[in-house]
């Protein structure tokens, strides 16, 4: 994955150890190192992307069907890279008008 690959309305269902659900927008999936990461925001009780701008990283991969697996970021270093990848991406905030 060379390229940015924004999603615009895509969510997803994640199932949390202490067996809570959060529904998050995916952001974007991309590469840092040898692997795919997908970058998540969680939403609201609204539906809306959270105040706080929390933003949610795994590692992202796809079996011989094409069915998408996430991954928890094993090791503090491991993390830092996919956040530092994640920053460097040129997404633009769409919430901000143009001047």
């Amino acid at each position: 994955m060379a390229e940015v690959d924004l999603m615009e309305d895509v969510r997803v269902t994640l199932d949390l150890d202490d067996d809570v659900s959060v529904e998050c927008r995916i952001l974007t999936i991309f590469s840092a190192g040898e692997r795919d990461y997908i970058a998540l925001i969680p939403q609201d009780e609204n539906g809306q992307d959270n105040a706080d701008g929390e933003i949610y990283l795994y590692r992202y991969a796809e079996d011989a069907d094409g069915n998408p697996s996430l991954d928890n970021i094993e090791s503090d270093e491991e993390y830092e890279l996919a956040s530092e990848a994640f920053g460097d991406l040129p997404i633009e905030d769409t919430d901000d008008p143009e001047d």
